[in-house]
């Protein structure tokens, strides 16, 4: 009964932690590798114009759906202007206001975008459009071009991509050519086949954007075509009739409203520059948990003050250290001294580097087990001998550091990172061992503990771990978890299968 529990509460402890893992990783955008940065992109619009004797009032349409983008922050700058967002016909709408100013104004309206193929269109099922009012000779020409169409096609993304090839070739057709005769800008363009696409009570709309790529200190706008199936909106090139949509193509605004609109200013002018950035990839998954409203990122180790983080960097690879205990000494069957002793070594070694690091461990162990040694012939009690172990240590750490500086080996210094009192309880365990089993079990026994710790530093001291673990500390349930579930083996150790070979063999 009890085994179950061990069992149900592990699977519990497993659940918890993975299910909090990949909601921060897949949901909120944390990464499981270190030093990730990711591009974010930074577009600039400035509003140019020359400010009338009253009241100005300007509206700018600005992103508000951007498949395939996460708004990270967009913020305004201009003198005196009030500022505030609200949803107009294209979408969402900037809009500034200000009683009076003199000359000419400048209005700078910024917004940083980062990639996340996860945002999708979510914008409703629009219903069918109202057949539009077309005046002769065009309205024929429109029923004749929309039956042919219809006929050599077969569903709605069909239909636009026989529709725009034969748009981009007017010498063929005469009804195309009367249909693009007034036609002076590729948004006029687009602007004929959405009222095309309306006669053919398929709904339609222009999407204004940009292709983002590298800085552009004068980025121009694309008009596309955006198509609604009756399930999803599909895009299409106007100039090819391609189901397509530019690589890293940011959706600033949609439908025919001008892109600027200026209350009580004239000769308005609107340019647009885009710069490309790298962050990294934590702090922009913090951002958009802040901006989600996800009381998770609070709770963040990265919150924490710096000094306090570079101490949990260290603090939280400790229970990796125990894992690798657990597993070397009931799974593999390594004897080593003390539960805990190898993985404060493995700390200590993260400092001082392996390989000095197992030479000064050596050399202190066997120099502090000679003393001991020596202090048996004292016939002590156990506290006063524990206590005399402690200081020979100190005395020989000091000893050893002092030497090594004489001598030029600077890393001979890093000897005092070692704790000191582990380091006394071993000497005094290997003695005991020593006197109790033998010459040959103690040092099996302490070559355990340096091989454990050895292992246990190797796995510390992997970096993307170690980010891992920082990241999501979630993942220490799972750690939890196994280590409940090895204390519960009772099987066969790797070690005692050599031990008892013979008795497999019978």
């Amino acid at each position: 009964m009890k085994q179950r529990y061990v069992y149900v509460l592990s699977a519990l402890l497993t659940v918890i932690g993975l299910s909090v893992f990949f909601y921060k990783w897949q949901v909120l955008g944390f990464p499981v590798t270190e030093d990730l940065e990711k591009p974010v992109w930074t577009i600039e619009s400035a509003i140019s114009f020359e400010s009338g004797p009253g009241s100005i009032k300007v509206q700018l349409n600005v992103p508000s759906l951007t498949p395939g983008f996460r708004t990270l922050h967009e913020n305004s700058v201009s003198r005196g202007y009030g500022f505030s967002t609200n949803f107009g016909g294209g979408g969402r709408e900037a809009q500034w206001a200000i009683r009076r100013a003199d000359g000419e104004q400048t209005i700078y309206y910024r917004i940083s975008v980062v990639e996340d193929s996860s945002v999708d269109e979510s914008d409703t099922t629009p219903p069918f459009p109202p057949t539009p009012t077309i005046i002769e000779p065009m309205r024929t020409a429109v029923d004749v071009l929309v039956g042919e169409v219809r006929d050599h096609s077969a569903d709605t993304a069909s239909f636009t991509t026989e529709l725009l090839t034969r748009m981009n070739d007017p010498s063929s057709d005469s009804n195309v050519e009367l249909l693009l005769g007034e036609v002076s800008s590729k948004a006029d363009f687009v602007d004929v086949i959405t009222r095309l696409l309306a006669s053919a009570r398929i709904p339609s709309r222009m999407v204004h954007g940009f292709p983002l790529a590298g800085r552009q200190k004068n980025a121009e706008l694309v008009s596309w075509l955006e198509v609604h199936d009756g399930e999803r909106w599909l895009y299409f090139n106007p100039a090819t009739g391609e189901e397509s949509l530019p690589e890293r193509f940011l959706v600033w605004w949609r439908g025919n409203e001008p892109l600027v609109n200026v209350e009580g200013g004239s000769n308005v002018q609107v340019d647009f520059a885009v710069q490309e950035d790298h962050l990294d990839a934590v702090a922009i998954a913090e951002k958009q948990a802040a901006q989600a409203g996800v009381s998770a990122v609070d709770f963040s180790l990265y919150s924490l003050p710096i000094q306090t983080q570079a101490v949990y960097s260290v603090l939280l690879m400790i229970p990796i250290g125990a894992l690798i205990m657990v597993i070397m000494r009931n799974i593999v069957g390594i004897d080593a001294f003390g539960t805990f002793m190898p993985v404060l070594i493995a700390l200590a070694f993260r400092e001082t580097k392996l390989l000095w690091g197992v030479i000064l461990f050596s050399l202190l162990v066997t120099l502090g087990l000679t003393i001991r040694f020596l202090l048996d012939r004292l016939r002590l009690l156990l506290v006063p001998r524990l206590s005399a172990v402690l200081i020979v240590v100190v005395i020989l750490m000091l000893f050893i550091s002092m030497t090594s500086h004489r001598m030029g080996l600077e890393m001979g210094l890093s000897v005092a990172l070692f704790p000191m009192v582990i380091i006394a309880m071993t000497i005094e365990r290997m003695s005991v061992v020593w006197e109790e089993r033998g010459a040959a079990d103690s040092i099996r026994a302490g070559l355990g503990s340096l091989v454990v710790a050895v292992a246990a530093y190797i796995f510390m001291g992997m970096a993307w771990l170690e980010h891992l673990i920082f990241t999501f500390p979630e993942l220490l349930l799972v750690i939890l978890a196994i280590v409940l579930m090895a204390g519960r083996y009772t099987g066969y150790r790797l070690t005692e299968l050599r031990r008892f070979k013979e008795l497999a063999k019978d």
